[in-house]
């Protein structure tokens, strides 16, 4: 018996960066479950502090 995985869908062109609306590069999965998408620009500014709260970074 195979145990399925959860998959998110890959980024479109309608996703959007959450912090300034740019086209999304990447999202930032929170251990809570919510997740945030950034361009590539914002995920590296708050990188940091993502890796700081266990956020799995995808994209």
């Amino acid at each position: 018996m195979t145990t399925p995985t959860l998959t998110r869908p890959e980024l479109t062109a309608a996703d959007r960066c959450d912090r300034c609306g740019a086209a999304a590069k990447v999202r930032a999965v929170l251990p809570s479950g919510g997740e945030l998408l950034f361009c590539n620009h914002h995920a590296r500014a708050h990188s940091e502090r993502l890796r700081e709260m266990a956020a799995q970074l995808e994209g």
